[in-house]
């Protein structure tokens, strides 16, 4: 049985380390690192007290080193638990550390006394006796990373541990105080402006537990915002409310380097209303050079290598926001590279600000490319920016990438043409331009149709297909963040669809993909109305 894993705040809390072995040195050290006040309970008679007792004197001479600390000696008394504690608990103590060799009876002695009187108690080398078991951990800043393997092996776990440090963005620990900065100081102005009503500030944040470190990308995560409640006049509460959405879709899609960069203004409205690139006017002389380039449904592996020689000599990449981490890391450090400002209602501004930077980038004689997920062709506004830099003097190189209509399938054992099944292949969009409803297409039995840009209004996009006279039974799957380690298919069908993505929140990108392919190599259980598959092991 897996046990429930939590941060605790342990300031001011009473901790009872009992024992005089060397591990007591580490309880108490990791004890009073939290903030908690630690008591030694160890007669001062063997050699690793005395170690302790020349630690303690160290510590205690260093200025006002570690107060909350006190170490009676002696042998424990079973009354310890009960009167060493806060006074706002009535004297019992928070949690109990029983560092003693494993064939002592005291461990068990102890263990039942804190079970009895619901302390949580740790004995070192007995699983069974402990309520709770200390992680592997590292910490960095306000981060903090734990292991276990459930007492399967300590030594594993460590070791796990440190593989995932290694593997961590130099810049996590900055991204991590970042974030929280933003986070507070656009809820600190929120709180003034809204004169601390708190009936307000719930409906602002209306999403219970979305703050917490175990929140998950619910289904409303890219939910459609449509262009034209964008305009100045709209109220002061919906742009803070705006603005905590788009700093949320920062977390999600940026690299941790720019991440740990980002500052407020990044996430103000304001850059929209006319603190961004300045239109530029007329056709410039031809400087520079402009590439359209498709990163590919998201693996690196995936990337053309025309794709990988572009931005790695290019002088500025314009960079979707979807465009993963994996890709973006393949940039040398060298290059400019900008992310795309595309959050919820905010699409037409962002794009004519990228559009912008280009032409400034291009008229200095740069070489710019313009970093699109998937194919720049395919719902991608790649003609639009074709025909766009080609006004301005800039005729693009184009670089196809794998589309995502076509490779996600494929890896989510999704064959979208089968002998006898399916003969026809459909991409649409779910998103016309600034939010509109899309054209639905007619139903065709031996088709698989295939969606982009669906997800954020997938009951709406199941209604109309109803509607059009599209059986409810068919087969389908969403397919999200195709390629990457953590991509994610959900099998089930167009009835029951909306209900799977609701239940399992959102992980974007994802695609949405309909017809009786989806069940030729895959099958949903007898009895299951759908069926998640996670991960992509290829690359």
């Amino acid at each position: 049985m897996r046990g429930l894993l939590i941060s605790q705040n342990c300031i001011s809390q009473t901790h009872l380390v009992i024992g005089s072995t060397a591990l007591s040195l580490t309880r108490v050290s990791k004890s009073l690192e939290c903030g908690a006040n630690v008591i030694l309970i160890a007669p001062k008679t063997s050699e690793a007290t005395q170690t302790l007792a020349v630690w303690e004197t160290e510590i205690q001479a260093k200025e006002a080193s570690y107060p909350n600390f006190t170490w009676i000696q002696r042998e424990f008394q079973d009354d310890d638990l009960t009167i060493l504690g806060r006074d706002e608990v009535d004297n019992v103590v928070d949690t109990v550390f029983v560092a003693v060799h494993s064939t002592s009876v005291l461990g068990t002695h102890i263990s039942a006394l804190c079970k009895r009187l619901r302390i949580p108690v740790n004995v070192a080398d007995s699983p069974t006796l402990s309520t709770f078991t200390l992680l592997s951990t590292h910490t960095d800043g306000p981060l903090q990373i734990g292991v276990t393997t459930s007492g399967k092996g300590c030594r594993l776990a460590s070791r796990i541990r440190r593989e995932i440090v290694s593997s961590l963005p130099r810049d996590i620990a900055q991204a991590c105080n970042k974030v929280g900065e933003l986070k507070r100081t656009i809820e600190e102005d929120d709180a003034q402006d809204l004169d601390h009503q708190s009936a307000t500030l719930d409906a602002l944040y209306h999403e219970v537990g979305q703050n917490d470190d175990d929140a998950v990308q619910n289904h409303k995560f890219n939910q459609l915002v449509l262009e034209e409640e964008n305009d100045l006049e709209k109220s002061r509460d919906l742009k803070k409310k705006q603005r905590l959405r788009w700093l949320s879709q920062v977390v999600e899609y940026y690299p941790f380097a720019q991440l740990a960069a980002i500052s407020i203004d990044d996430l103000s409205s304001q850059y929209r209303q006319g603190n961004s690139f300045t239109a530029i006017e007329g056709v410039p002389n031809k400087k520079g050079s402009i590439a359209l380039v498709g990163s590919g449904p998201g693996a690196p592996g995936l990337l053309t290598t025309s794709a990988l020689a572009a931005i790695t000599t290019a002088d500025l990449v314009l960079a979707d926001k979807l465009v993963p981490a994996g890709v973006l890391d393949l940039i040398p450090r060298h290059v400019e590279t900008f992310i795309a400002r595309k959050f919820p209602g905010n699409a037409e501004a962002a794009q004519e600000e990228l559009l912008n930077m280009g032409i400034a980038a291009l008229k200095e004689g740069k070489s710019v490319v313009r970093l699109k997920q998937g194919d720049p062709y395919l719902f991608g506004r790649g003609a639009e920016e074709y025909l766009f830099f080609s006004k301005h003097g800039y005729r693009p190189t184009v670089i196809p990438g794998i589309t995502s209509a076509l490779s996600g399938p494929l890896l989510a054992a999704i064959s979208p043409t089968h002998r006898e099944v399916a003969d026809q292949v459909l991409i649409c969009t779910g998103t016309g331009r600034k939010g509109a409803a899309p054209t639905i297409p007619e139903f065709v039995e031996s088709r698989t149709t295939i969606f982009l840009m669906a997800l954020h209004r997938l009951a709406d996009v199941t209604i109309w297909l109803r509607d059009a006279g599209w059986r409810m039974d068919v087969p389908c799957a969403i397919i999200e963040r195709a390629s990457c380690p953590d991509q994610r298919v959900i099998r089930t069908t167009l009835e029951h669809v909306a209900e799977a993505f609701e239940t399992a929140g959102s992980r974007p990108p994802g695609i949405l993909v309909i017809g009786k392919s989806c069940a030729v190599i895959e099958q949903i259980p007898e009895g299951q109305t759908w069926m998640i598959d996670e991960g992509c092991t290829l690359f």
